[in-house]
């Protein structure tokens, strides 16, 4: 799986977020900055941008994930 279709299922499942992926094909990791992360705890956020890829991960396309998740107002 490439850096950008990683970063593009996760923006599908997180409509307006920025989103910066990096990785070696089996690895990743994922910046996500998004508003929808507001109030939630960190395990929320998680789960938030795991379900967008859930299927990928399901299927064995995309085997690691690493997550960072920031407010906007984390991110500035």
């Amino acid at each position: 799986m490439e850096t950008e279709a990683v970063a593009a299922l996760i923006r599908a499942g997180l409509p307006g977020a920025e989103v910066s992926v990096t990785g070696d094909g089996a690895h990743f990791e994922a910046v996500v900055v998004s508003d929808a992360f507001d109030g939630l705890s960190p395990i929320k956020k998680q789960r938030l941008v795991m379900d967008a890829v859930k299927p990928q991960i399901a299927s064995g396309e995309l085997h690691a994930l690493s997550i960072k998740t920031l407010t906007p107002a984390e991110a500035s």
